[in-house]
């Protein structure tokens, strides 16, 4: 094959005899756009004579290329040329034959498909940074050839440069990037709670996914904190912006919320004094916080809202409640009055505490965000991590989620048959006088009995219903409760009463004829607390693990 009959077939040039012999435009070529002809009506009547582009050897040019070059023709990419440089790389090239055959190394990089389009098509198509057989990395270029009256097929010039050391270096920066965010992430989920605590009322489950494929990390967290009497506190929070300091902040906030949630304190409090801390830690990040806290003998979840998205539960019948109200500004802002609310959280149903990460999309409000997230929690089911998980999918939530999401999920199970035994209640008014107390250890006695329960565990509750009532009589005012109450786990027993001054434990003194009631029942319990109750008065409370054989 005569590969001159192509040389100049390439788009954008043209045969022109007179562009070969002619150094000046005539008035009636001029404006026609041609390049040659521009550029000859640029030279003087003095400038010596330039060769026009189709008076080169192109073939010549073409072997001194340091790019691979390689031309084919016809519908099975016959190949007509290759340069020097291609020779070098992969070595003589058989002329006439399909490039199947003739080029395998295009075969194997998945290029005679591009070849056939750029045929088909006649517009030049490019990949970039193909790893070609040798482990050089190549961009080719793959520009259509015309077809002329010698040569009726058209055909492929493919141009090949040497992207080796830009494919590593980008390589090297991808795997760094990769290794930096496998350490974000790990820096993320290391502040995380490791493994949730397991309230015996409720069935909890979360997830994470960082958001993006950039190495900044975000300061989304959760948290599930056991109270003790058998409360439990559930928390979600989300500190805005990305990079270590949002996680800092995130991990200085999560650590005094836990303590924070010691001292036992209603929500909307708790709230309060992260709001002041928040404010010490940095007054120019933001942060937004929902603190929320289920105690199984009222059957409510009683939370608290810093700018943080509404919690939303699901009763037993799938009716979606959203608990929207009170909300107070992000923490931070300071002299702001939190308030906390409450919403039914009875058997059956499931409640979900989130971050904006899960609902918010460019193209669409927040608040649809939020009642498509509702709409898939009414048809929710199963398990929490398998709701959590749903709910993550309904999102459209990917690995290259542009925002972190954090996701907590809780369930307060009906309980029925054997299983409901193991969770029980009891509960006696306590009315002033000296009869209280002895009628107080019968009843402990008779629930103990009836609970069968080991004499062992039996002696050491109605011990300590005793102190507690005698400290309730002593030092409380009516109304006074006692509330006797079993999980498949512990034995709970609590005592309220109007006076809102919490005991403490004190070292009594030999001569003293008070003050043993509280040091009696941190010795023989497994823990005690106390807390205040809304409407004024407190509530003294002490537990016993039970041992295994119990129930």
């Amino acid at each position: 094959m005569n590969f001159t009959r192509w040389s100049a077939r390439l788009p954008g040039t043209q045969r022109r005899t007179a562009a070969r012999t002619e150094h000046t435009a005539s008035p009636d070529r001029r404006g026609e756009g041609s390049v040659p002809a521009a550029r000859a009506e640029q030279l003087t009547d003095d400038a010596p004579p330039v060769p026009a582009v189709d008076d080169l050897p192109v073939r010549e040019v073409l072997d001194r290329v340091p790019a691979l070059v390689a031309l084919v023709h016809g519908p099975d990419h016959r190949l007509a040329y290759v340069n020097d440089a291609y020779v070098a790389a992969f070595g003589a090239r058989p002329v006439g034959e399909p490039a199947r055959e003739a080029l395998p190394e295009l075969a194997e990089i998945g290029l005679l498909p591009l070849l056939d389009q750029v045929l088909r098509s006649a517009k030049p198509r490019t990949v970039k940074s193909r790893k070609a057989p040798g482990g050089r990395s190549y961009t080719f270029t793959c520009t259509p050839v015309d077809a002329t009256p010698e040569v009726q097929d058209g055909g492929v010039l493919v141009f090949a440069t040497d992207v080796t050391d830009h494919a590593e270096a980008a390589e090297r920066l991808r795997a760094s990037e990769r290794r930096q965010r496998e350490t974000a992430v790990t820096l993320q989920r290391s502040l995380l709670p490791q493994e949730l605590e397991e309230p015996d009322d409720l069935r909890v489950a979360a997830t994470y996914q960082p958001g993006g494929t950039e190495a900044a990390v975000g300061g989304d967290w959760y948290d599930v904190i056991t109270l003790g009497g058998g409360r439990t506190a559930l928390v979600i929070g989300d500190v805005m912006g990305r990079g270590v300091r949002a996680a800092a902040v995130m991990g200085q906030l999560r650590t005094a919320v836990r303590a924070y949630a010691r001292l036992d304190l209603p929500p909307h409090e708790v709230l309060q004094l992260l709001d002041g801390l928040a404010t010490e830690i940095d007054a120019n990040q933001i942060a937004t916080c929902a603190y929320a806290v289920h105690d199984p003998n009222e059957g409510r979840l009683v939370y608290a809202s810093a700018g943080h998205l509404p919690i939303l539960v699901r009763d037993e019948n799938g009716t979606v409640i959203r608990a929207d109200e009170p909300t107070g500004p992000p923490l931070g802002t300071g002299g702001w009055m939190h308030a906390s609310g409450s919403v039914p959280l009875g058997p059956g149903s499931t409640a979900v505490l989130y971050t904006d990460g899960l609902v918010e999309r460019r193209d669409e409000d927040l608040d649809e965000g939020i009642a498509s997230l509702e709409r898939a929690l009414a048809g929710a089911t199963g398990t929490p991590q398998v709701v959590c998980d749903r709910l993550v999918r309904s999102a459209g939530v990917t690995a290259d989620h542009d925002d972190d999401v954090a996701v907590l999920v809780l369930q307060h199970p009906a309980r029925t048959g054997p299983d409901g035994e193991l969770f029980r209640n009891a509960a006696l008014e306590l009315l002033g006088g000296v009869e209280a107390a002895p009628r107080a250890r019968a009843f402990a006695s008779g629930v103990l009995t009836s609970w069968r329960f080991p004499s062992e565990l039996h002696d050491l509750g109605v011990l300590a219903t005793s102190e507690l009532v005698a400290n309730s009589l002593q030092h409380g005012t009516p109304p006074m409760r006692l509330r006797l109450r079993r999980t498949d786990r512990r034995l709970i027993i609590e005592v309220t009463d109007g006076d809102d001054h919490l005991p403490r434990r004190r070292r009594a003194e030999p001569a003293d004829e008070a003050g043993r009631g509280i040091a009696i029942v941190a010795t023989i319990a497994s823990g005690w607390g106390s807390r205040r109750t809304p409407g004024g008065g407190k509530a003294v409370w002490c537990e016993f693990a039970l041992p295994r054989t119990a129930g």
